[in-house]
């Protein structure tokens, strides 16, 4: 099994539901909220480690209350917290969380906070494990300079890059050239391609002009929709599993984490899809983000069920 570094961002999650979401200037009374652990890089690592992979996080966050969350939260999952950074200025990062209970769809704001503020000194301690990973995974939640040399210091090494680029910005070809696969949603591939996607046709053009900036191997999640999977030679549409959705919220980190996971234990990229898939489907059928992750022998039987013609190797817990 192949070693895995997610770097990328810790917030806390501030969740609230309702029966439907406010309109602007409107106050609706809500059912429920919850504090937790979250953040796209977390939430990812969270998902690698309870799929089964050899994965380390690097994040960074305050010297609060919010960032003793994250470290208990790592203490409880088992998971190494050598590269949590702590910045002495900036807070840990939040995300407000607004949920829609009758249809399972949220709204999100989030503030960076320390993940904003990653420093070459921060880089320098994790230049050793960026080197030594056979895959680095990145998300947008980190400032951009040190998302560029941390891109750099992989391209460089040949560990394998992969990119979910979330939240949605501009990324100069430059960057994605050096990326390995990249995995965003529709919005954020129409964004990249400046093609609008509405179809898996569109998402097959977008990939086109993806792949012309010189990304390898792209996988573009479309929701309820499936996904669309190239590597410039070959694609294929995987269809997403219907399951009972609760709580949308982390389900592309969810996918992310386990497509990182059976991509760490030798699968191409399109079972290694499938395998994300099935990660992604049981994530949302539980409320929460990191929390929600599931675990491997969840994700074997989904496997088992939906594509019983993929080839898992068997892991311990």
């Amino acid at each position: 099994m192949k070693k895995i570094l997610v770097f990328g961002s810790f917030v806390v999650d501030l969740t609230s539901r309702a029966d439907r979401l406010p309109q602007p200037g409107e106050t609706v009374l809500g059912s429920s909220f919850k504090l937790g652990p979250g953040g796209k890089g977390s939430n990812q690592a969270v998902a690698a480690h309870r799929a089964g992979a050899d994965s380390i996080l690097a994040t960074k966050v305050g010297r609060d209350v919010f960032g003793q969350v994250a470290l208990d939260f790592y203490a409880a999952e088992g998971m190494p917290v050598d590269l949590i950074m702590r910045d002495d200025e900036v807070p840990t990062g939040t995300a407000l969380i607004m949920v829609n209970e009758r249809e399972g769809q949220n709204m999100i704001l989030v503030v960076i906070g320390a993940c904003g503020n990653i420093n070459d000194e921060d880089i320098r301690r994790a230049e050793a494990q960026i080197r030594g990973a056979d895959i680095l995974m990145l998300q947008l939640e980190i400032n951009q300079d040190a998302l560029e040399k941390i891109i750099d210091i992989a391209h460089q090494a040949g560990t394998r890059v992969v990119l979910n680029p979330a939240p949605a910005r501009h990324l100069p070809p430059a960057l994605l050239a050096k990326v390995d696969t990249l995995t965003p949603n529709e919005t954020e591939a129409a964004l990249l391609s400046g093609v609008p996607i509405k179809s898996f046709d569109d998402a097959k053009k977008a990939a086109r002009v993806l792949l012309d900036m010189g990304v390898r191997n792209l996988v573009i999640t479309m929701g309820s929709m499936g996904a669309y999977v190239t590597d410039g030679t070959r694609e294929e549409v995987i269809p997403s599993i219907k399951v009972e959705a609760i709580d949308t919220t982390g389900a592309g980190d969810a996918f992310n984490g386990g497509f990182i996971t059976a991509l760490s234990e030798g699968m191409d990229l399109f079972d290694a899809a499938r395998f994300g898939n099935a990660t992604g489907a049981l994530s949302v059928t539980k409320l929460g983000t990191a929390p929600a992750m599931p675990h491997r022998a969840d994700i074997v039987a989904m496997c088992a069920r939906e594509y019983p013609d993929l080839i898992i190797k068997t892991r311990k817990e």
